[in-house]
């Protein structure tokens, strides 16, 4: 019996050695080299976003509406330019006659009045460029708490890998305590196989472990943009909102996609003011010059210039249906996007309420999960003082040393699921962007692109050149 004291008693210490000599590891590799932290991937995962990088691009292309829309006020100016061969046969003469005639004309044009369509219609792309940078921020919270979820789904598979380690570890020493005392009549062969089982089972565990910290470093990578080093303790969890009615009202008030929704349905009421006007008469001014020249083959040549101003007054009497048929198509997108914008509301009312609960329920699990670490820690010492006295078997302290473990594991699966509910939460309420995070980034500029573009700036102009600036600041010349 004194033998099997000291042989459980050497395991414990064995345990213990395991778990300080991880830690120390840790510890000595952090000194080495600096820990990345959850603020060094979502900083990241801001900089190489591929899907940011599209929501950009797409913004861009709303702010060049805007261009075209301001174009579509100013003249226009343009050239024709014709050369053309006339071959004649004519009865009265014995030789034939051909000619060529040559014209060059400008010709400008403008817009005098449109019955405000042109108006509106600018009015609708600066509107629509708003909708756009709410759909930006709306796609960096889902770029930043994705980082978030890969982080937390790394670092706990990390962990999970050391204790299934540490588990291999303390049961091939089992293993061999027990094949030990068989051999001296201590325990018996069901005990001996026991053991093994357990140990086959915590290295199908560990390989299953390593597997899945595999498969979330490659989702790591997608996500961030590279591949994860050592990894940082999360930081201390961002506050969110003391209330839930608070989070729901910030919501409310705030969160891009409502506020896109919002600029959108401001779009389709100009649209359908657009279209309502498509009725009215349209009022043109063309001015145009330009010279004619013709050489035939007697020897004839004729050049003379020729300029002139016209207004054309233009309006629509029948189109078949079609006014009629743009203007109702017109009105059901703007109805459309009233009722989205209900649907939008509420459905961020309801994420923001269960978003809340998903948060009080993940503190309320991580707070449970200490107290069965505990419990589980109190049972798995008292079997195993037990065993050294006789009064349980092997299979009991395995079973208590499962317990804790699995308690172990439990732990680290709360604390992940209890960050990724706070960012939720944040994500929920509009909050989750580089602003308020203060994420050491040089955050994307949609104004500086759109203040280039928005007065449809020619080349060599003042704002072409400040346009080519603000190409070469984001890569795109």
């Amino acid at each position: 019996m004194n033998r099997t004291a000291t042989r459980m008693r050497g395991l414990a210490g064995l345990a213990t050695g395991i778990l300080t000599g991880a830690a120390l590891g840790m510890a000595a590799m952090s000194g080495q080299a600096r820990a990345e932290t959850l603020t060094d991937a979502l900083v990241s995962a801001y900089n190489n976003s591929d899907l940011l990088e599209q929501s950009r691009a797409l913004l861009r292309a709303a702010d060049e509406d805007v261009a075209g829309a301001v174009a579509a006020l100013r003249p226009t100016l343009g050239y024709q330019f014709s050369e053309s061969y006339t071959y004649l046969e004519d009865p009265g003469v014995t030789r034939l006659r051909d000619s060529f005639s040559t014209t060059l004309e400008l010709v400008s044009e403008l817009d005098i009045y449109t019955g405000g369509r042109n108006r509106l219609s600018l009015d609708a792309a600066k509107e629509a460029v708003l909708a756009a940078r709410e759909a930006l921020v709306a796609q960096e919270q889902s770029v930043l708490f994705a980082a978030v979820d890969v982080y937390m789904t790394v670092f706990a598979a990390v962990e999970t890998v050391e204790i299934r380690q540490n588990s291999v570890r303390v049961l091939e020493e089992e293993v061999r305590a027990a094949r030990d005392r068989f051999e001296v009549g201590e325990v018996t062969r069901t005990d001996v196989a026991q053991a093994e089982a357990r140990l086959a089972q915590a290295e199908a565990d560990l390989v299953a472990a390593e597997g899945d910290l595999e498969t979330a470093r490659e989702l790591y990578n997608l996500e961030v943009g590279r591949y994860p080093g050592v990894l940082a303790p999360p930081p201390p969890l961002p506050a969110t909102a003391p209330t839930e009615a608070e989070a729901r009202e910030i919501a409310l008030r705030g969160h891009p996609r409502i506020r896109q929704a919002q600029r959108q349905v401001q779009v389709n009421e100009l649209n359908v003011a657009a279209a309502e006007a498509a009725v009215l008469p349209s009022l043109r001014a063309q001015a145009s010059a330009g010279y004619s020249g013709t050489d035939d083959t007697f020897g004839g040549a004729d050049l003379s210039g020729s300029a002139s101003v016209a207004l054309t007054l233009s309006g629509p009497i029948y189109q078949g249906g079609a006014l009629n048929s743009v203007f109702r198509r017109t009105k059901a997108n703007r109805d459309n996007s009233r009722a989205q914008l209900l649907r939008t509301t509420a459905e961020i009312s309801e994420l923001v309420g269960r978003s809340w609960a998903v948060r009080d329920v993940a503190r309320a699990r991580l707070t449970a999960t200490d107290r069965q670490i505990e419990a589980a820690q109190i049972a798995f010492d008292g079997t195993r003082e037990e065993a050294t006295l006789g009064a349980r078997t092997t299979l009991d302290v395995l079973d208590a040393e499962q317990d804790l473990l699995d308690a172990q594991a439990s732990r680290i699966d709360a604390s992940a699921q209890e960050q990724r509910a706070v960012y939720g939460l944040l994500s929920s309420m509009g909050r989750l962007t580089v602003d308020f995070l203060d994420l050491p980034v040089v955050s994307y500029d949609p104004t500086a692109y759109y203040n280039a573009v928005s007065n449809a700036p020619g080349i060599g102009s003042e704002q072409g050149i400040q346009l080519d600036r603000v190409l070469r600041s984001i890569g795109r010349q």
